[in-house]
């Protein structure tokens, strides 16, 4: 018996699920019962009768599934698996922004650690960031910890945005020269379309056709007639376009935008972690609490996707 039937006995045995984001290796979003965004994700999870959570992601994102899920175990398998970007704002930063900023709200980025979350007023999610910020009733609005989305964000409200200076790692990559040099290659009837994450530059944002969430590309690349697309964003998620767009054409914006904290869960891990059930996430109650009510503002106001 291989490793990919083990891990699908152990799911039936463990009443367990896997939940893979768009990032991840190939062979676990092939092995995943649902692939998706952060959030998307984690309410799959708490939606469906698993007692075992397994999120093959990173470690923000496990805790996001503990959060809207407290009953249920989460397990991530490795647990170095963690995010640069919402490891650049602490509970104490946000302190020290409040006591500076007194009128101001604080809209935290999906891409927040837990105890960061439940120092905020409302989360975000990449996809439905301007609608937050424009929900809340204070005219200041402090954005973390994401410089790039916040600063995307601020050309869709009226609200004085403050920006924290956090920034994503793999996104940042990306290079404008590199986007016009990758467009050069294509023929006007080619219409090749470029669709970039909003964690990407604003001089990279500029040059896309389409601004938008890993979700958000994802549909818009199947409501786009066009054939070809230069793909801003991490280059796993091209494995997820290619397998349900076979007839279209993808090409990485940048070949450097690859997160490793993304690719540390692999199939042995995974299989371990099952086997095992750990390492699972915990997080202290009265954090948990606090940070639920942050992401739940957020469901019933923002979009969705």
């Amino acid at each position: 018996m291989n490793i990919i039937d083990e891990i699908n006995n152990l799911k039936v045995e463990k009443k367990a699920v896997v939940l893979a984001h768009n990032y991840q290796l190939p062979e676990i979003q092939d092995i995943a019962d649902f692939v998706g965004d952060s959030l998307e994700l984690s309410r799959t999870a708490a939606n469906t009768d698993a007692k075992i959570i397994v999120f093959c992601g990173v470690y923000f994102m496990a805790e996001t599934a503990k959060i809207l899920s407290p009953l249920k175990t989460v397990i991530l398998p490795d647990l170095k698996s963690g995010c640069p970007l919402a490891d650049m704002v602490t509970v104490e930063d946000i302190k020290k922004l409040r006591s500076e900023n007194p009128s101001a709200a604080v809209v935290c980025y999906i891409n927040t650690s837990a105890d960061v979350k439940a120092e905020c007023d409302i989360c975000c999610t990449s996809s439905n960031a301007a609608d937050i910020v424009n929900s809340v009733s204070a005219d200041e609005v402090i954005f973390l910890p994401d410089r790039n989305l916040g600063n995307y964000v601020s050309k869709y409200t009226k609200k004085k945005i403050i920006l924290w200076n956090g920034f994503c790692l793999t996104h940042e990559l990306l290079k404008a020269e590199e986007v016009l040099e990758l467009k050069k290659q294509f023929s006007a009837e080619d219409n090749v379309k470029f669709v970039a994450h909003p964690e990407c530059t604003e001089d990279v944002l500029k040059l896309a056709d389409k601004v938008t969430s890993t979700s958000g590309i994802l549909k818009y690349v199947k409501a786009e007639p066009s054939k070809n697309f230069i793909i801003g964003t991490e280059t796993a998620i091209i494995h997820r376009l290619k397998k349900e767009n076979p007839d279209k054409n993808f090409i990485p914006a940048s070949r450097k935008m690859f997160c490793q904290n993304m690719k540390y869960n692999n199939l042995e891990l995974l299989y371990e972690a099952l086997s095992n059930e750990q390492p699972e996430i915990e997080i202290p109650e009265k954090i948990r609490k606090k940070a639920f009510e942050v992401i739940d503002r957020m469901l019933k106001i923002g979009k969705k996707d």
